[in-house]
């Protein structure tokens, strides 16, 4: 396994719609399994993969990892499953919350979107699975994921004068970071 770099929005390849993936092989299981690694090191509770610079449709999740309030945290990995090639079959009702994402770091709105979800996909395993979701971390989790492979990311949801002052805040770390990076690499 391997970590991959997170892009960060305004990032140009966030906005691309990623394509089918089909056969699950080795090359997408390995995929699936750098996506966890990275989500997990990132504090993350979904990862999709255009967020890692590859666009296809793949998902990785473990919500388990942000424990409903009373309830201690489920061991990494307990609760990680993938969405290859995801179609939501069935959507009703609305549901807000407050979303945040690996592409937009430290940054947090209210999103509504469908209360309740049903979603055909292929798991690793290359096997057809069926996830049905209502009103939770899940069912928000899988629609804000789905969104990154069409180009999409939950600032699209908000405001444009809220997107532009969080487009503002990423340009700025964006540029601090390849300063850091920069120093680093003189540094050696």
């Amino acid at each position: 396994m391997a970590l991959r770099e997170i892009l960060i929005w305004p990032d140009p390849r966030l906005k691309q719609k990623a394509k089918p993936v089909g056969a699950v092989d080795a090359a997408v299981r390995k995929l699936c399994d750098d996506m966890a690694e990275t989500m997990y090191e990132s504090h993350g509770v979904g990862l999709a993969a255009p967020q890692v610079g590859v666009h296809q449709n793949i998902i990785a999740m473990d919500v388990e990892q942000k424990p409903k309030e009373g309830e201690a945290p489920k061991k990494k990995g307990e609760g990680l499953f993938w969405l290859i090639d995801p179609v939501i079959r069935e959507a009703e009702g609305e549901f807000s919350y407050t979303e945040g994402c690996l592409s937009i770091p430290d940054e947090y709105e209210e999103v509504t979107r469908s209360g309740r979800i049903v979603v055909d996909f292929t798991g690793r395993d290359g096997k057809p699975h069926r996830l049905e979701a209502a009103n939770n971390l899940l069912s928000v989790c899988v629609q804000h994921e789905m969104d990154h492979l069409i180009g999409k990311l939950f600032v699209d949801h908000v405001s444009a004068l809220k997107r532009e002052l969080i487009r503002r805040r990423m340009k700025r770390l964006k540029a601090q970071r390849a300063a850091e990076r920069k120093g680093e690499a003189t540094a050696l």
